[in-house]
């Protein structure tokens, strides 16, 4: 039964391809060539759909259905996640219709395929910048259009990707233990995202940067080294959450075994400099159990 169906299926599937070489190897672009590329793409077949209207198009130029057929075109290279070809094919149907109904899509389909070939963020991020622009300019021209949601989020998330590449080239100088180096990078980083989600986690290899160069100074800069420490750390409890303070305990918990002497002078300096009562709460919370 199985290898009946099966044979009845490749037989099916012989007979599809053979129409569809037919078809691609006509130098007739008629009307069964341009129904069979619209049936095509309509069950998602976009390969073969796009392959038949590339032929199709030149034919069509200037008439109703050639606007529908360049929009296929385009869309049928994004299915197929040929997403440059799909960027220059949709940029090429806003140039050819631009009072076209389907003009705000194509605007959006091209700002998406930039999102689409954005890379991760230790690559170079050319797309990634030239996402962000396509989508700006698609949300400027569009403002109230259906896609706007959307192409937020993914400006959002393009966003993200660049501010990822910068806080890691900052953390790097914390990893060569250039802590000096870390601090200013890390500086800048905050003050040039106020609203990274990465600004967390850079407050935290701030701290970490600031933590060894106070444990490692001369006796004579230990002081002044503990009240940086203080401020930097009591700033990151005032302006963090929750989460900030279980980012702060994990600097101790990692911290504890290699630096415990210092650390625990430090943290008794905090108490003895009346610091304020979040950072004592902390302290008496998370950091006296490892006593």
């Amino acid at each position: 039964m199985y290898r009946i169906l099966f044979l009845i299926f490749l037989s099916s599937s012989l007979v599809s391809c053979n129409e569809y070489q037919k078809l691609l190897n006509s130098t007739d672009n008629d009307v069964n060539k341009y129904t069979a590329a619209e049936q095509y793409y309509e069950n998602g077949e976009y390969r073969r759909a796009n392959a038949l209207i590339e032929q199709l198009i030149p034919s069509y130029r200037g008439k109703p259905q050639g606007e529908r057929l360049v929009f296929f075109f385009a869309n049928s290279y994004f299915e197929t996640k040929l997403y440059y070809s799909a960027a220059i094919q949709f940029e090429n149907f806003i140039k050819s219709y631009p009072n076209s109904q389907r003009i705000q899509e194509a605007y959006f389909m091209e700002a998406k395929s930039y999102y689409m070939l954005s890379p991760l963020y230790t690559l170079d991020q050319d797309d990634t910048l030239t996402g962000i622009d396509k989508l700006q300019v698609f949300i400027n021209r569009f403002p109230n259009s259906e896609f706007v949601s959307e192409a937020l989020e993914l400006m959002n998330d393009l966003q993200n990707k660049l501010e990822e590449k910068d806080f890691e080239i900052s953390k790097q100088y914390y990893t060569i233990r250039d802590y000096t180096s870390a601090i200013k990078a890390l500086d800048n980083f905050v003050a040039d995202n106020p609203g990274t989600i990465f600004r967390e986690e850079a407050l935290y290899y701030k701290w970490l940067s600031q933590f060894e160069i106070a444990i490692n100074s001369i006796e004579s800069r230990i002081a002044d080294r503990v009240t940086e420490l203080e401020r930097s750390l009591d700033n990151f409890l005032r302006k963090g959450n929750t989460k900030s303070i279980l980012v702060v305990s994990e600097i101790f918990f990692s911290l504890i075994g290699t630096f415990k002497s210092s650390l625990i002078n430090i943290v008794f300096s905090f108490t003895f400099m009346s610091v304020e009562k979040n950072l004592i709460f902390f302290i008496e919370n998370y950091f006296l159990i490892f006593l």
